[in-house]
């Protein structure tokens, strides 16, 4: 059995939780909208057509935030295509994703959504094939009162109060070739440098967010953020960090070591910020949106033939995830809470279906992935400060990243409780976690769970739903706090 070891102390403060890092993504990509937060028909359907099973689930997910509607899709989006009478809105081309987008959901419907759902909208404007005109008219119609020909547009169409949105993307992976109005730094950085300072004119309470890059691996990752940053500092508050991980060639090692990959982007873009931030003499930080990031077998997807026809709500994406994607998720959002005090907001990619935690079948049943379980119980118990915790534990040898801790770990506290997140990377034998509570007056472990099968591979099903899910640990002793952790698992362990 290996051995670890960890320190539980609430001067170890890192920042306090980020209630918006446990936020997700809604774009209009395959079955995420269509069959996915959206049925009419379905026998759970409510008055607007949405899936009252969905709803429920994403309510015990613990969604903060969602994000809206892309992703590649919003770089070509025109979003007047979405509101007003149904019957009268325009059937379009999807360029991103080959299909044919209906628009029968659009803002209004997305914010009706998000507010039954109990979570807040992020929107995205379009800056690849529109720009600064459209961006203005959409915030308009979104957050102005009434009284101007847009606002009265949006209150003819049923909203009569504001949207009243918050966080704003500008652009979505403008670095990426295969975005439509694919730019330079120099050219995205000034677009939006003029962009946010003319939405900022309507409300300057505003909270945007400046492409960063869609990949640690892109060619221009470092280049891309000082340039972009450049141009921006004074007008935005976050830069953007997309990041996807997928086991390659049956190196399950390195797949659960991911998380090392997000750790070197963070740190990398929080020195660039703050290096241009020191040559602008600005006294201003610019935090950390990452605002995509997830398990997703992209490779598939590239080598997959391209339709040839324009679908409706096409099966796009559909991973059907085992318990190793759950512990690399959870591994991520371990990373995401240790750097709370840079990374103030995330979005996994995404909700319903496509790369996501929840499936639908249409006309049929809804049910939870194996990562619907890490992100759900970090939403339900992460709550008043990070606390930094620096595990003593074996290491082992990776492909990808070199020496890599066999524990990947971040703890929670608040007046009430401690929360441990911890994942054991091991895929040989447990791991017996001895925890150190002294600083914490006398706490004990009061609940340990763990997400852990015999088969690494194991997945859910719409007939076996549960067969990958948190069960009660029962190898907890006390005097000290010992807690054993299975080979290749995301547990939760509680103190109080």
């Amino acid at each position: 059995m290996h051995q670890a070891a960890l320190t539980l102390d609430p001067a170890f403060r890192v920042a306090p939780v980020q209630r918006r890092t446990f936020g997700t993504f809604v774009e209009h990509l395959g079955r995420c909208v269509y069959t996915g937060i959206y049925e009419p028909g379905h026998p759970t359907a409510d008055e607007d057509g949405f899936r009252a099973d969905v709803l429920e689930l994403t309510r015990e997910l613990g969604v903060s935030t969602v994000r809206y509607p892309g992703g590649n899709f919003v770089s070509g989006y025109r979003w007047e295509d979405g509101v007003g009478p149904k019957e009268l809105r325009p059937r379009r081309l999807d360029l991103a994703w080959h299909s044919t987008e209906t628009n029968e959901v659009g803002v209004d419907e997305f914010v009706r959504w998000c507010r039954k759902a109990g979570v807040e909208p992020m929107m995205a404007v379009n800056l690849g094939t529109r720009g600064i005109e459209a961006a203005l008219d959409l915030l308009e119609y979104c957050n102005h009162p009434s009284g101007t020909a847009l606002s009265d547009r949006r209150i003819a169409g049923g909203a009569k109060e504001p949207h009243d949105v918050r966080m704003w993307c500008l652009g979505n992976e403008m670095d990426g070739p295969w975005q439509t109005g694919h730019k330079t730094a120099a050219e995205y950085g000034r677009l939006a440098a003029e962009t946010a300072r003319a939405m900022r004119m309507i409300d300057p309470k505003l909270e945007l967010v400046a492409c960063g890059s869609s990949s640690s691996s892109m060619p221009t990752f470092g280049a891309w953020e000082a340039e972009v940053l450049t141009h921006t500092y004074d007008v935005v508050d976050y830069i953007s960090c997309h990041a996807y991980y997928e086991e390659k060639d049956g190196d399950l090692g390195s797949f659960l070591a991911c998380a090392t990959d997000m750790e070197f982007f963070i740190r990398s873009v929080a020195a660039t910020a703050d290096h241009v931030g020191a040559k602008l003499k600005s006294r201003k930080r610019i935090d950390i949106s990452f605002d995509e990031w997830n398990v997703w077998y992209l490779s598939r997807f590239q080598n997959a033939d391209p339709p040839s026809d324009w679908p409706v709500a096409p099966r796009l994406l559909e991973d059907h995830y085992h318990l190793a994607d759950a512990v690399a998720v959870g591994g991520l959002l371990i990373t995401l809470l240790r750097h709370s005090d840079r990374v103030r907001a995330a979005s996994l990619a995404q909700l319903v279906n496509v790369i996501a935690p929840i499936m639908t079948e249409p006309g049929g049943r809804a049910w939870k992935q194996t990562t619907f379980h890490p992100f759900a119980q970090a939403s339900r118990y992460a709550s008043g400060d990070v606390l930094r915790v620096e595990p003593v534990c074996p290491s082992y040898e990776t492909a990808a990243y070199g020496q890599v801790p066999l524990l990947h770990a971040v703890a929670t506290h608040d007046e009430r409780s401690t929360t441990v997140f911890a994942i054991n990377r091991a895929t040989d034998r447990p791991m017996e976690l001895r925890i150190d509570a002294r600083a914490l007056g006398g706490a004990r472990v009061v609940e340990a769970s763990t997400l852990s099968a015999p088969d690494v591979y194991a997945r859910n099903t719409a007939d076996d739903p549960g067969r990958v899910a948190p069960r009660p640990n029962p190898d907890v002793r006390h005097d000290p706090e010992t807690v054993v952790l299975p080979p290749v698992s995301w547990n939760v362990i509680r103190l109080g």
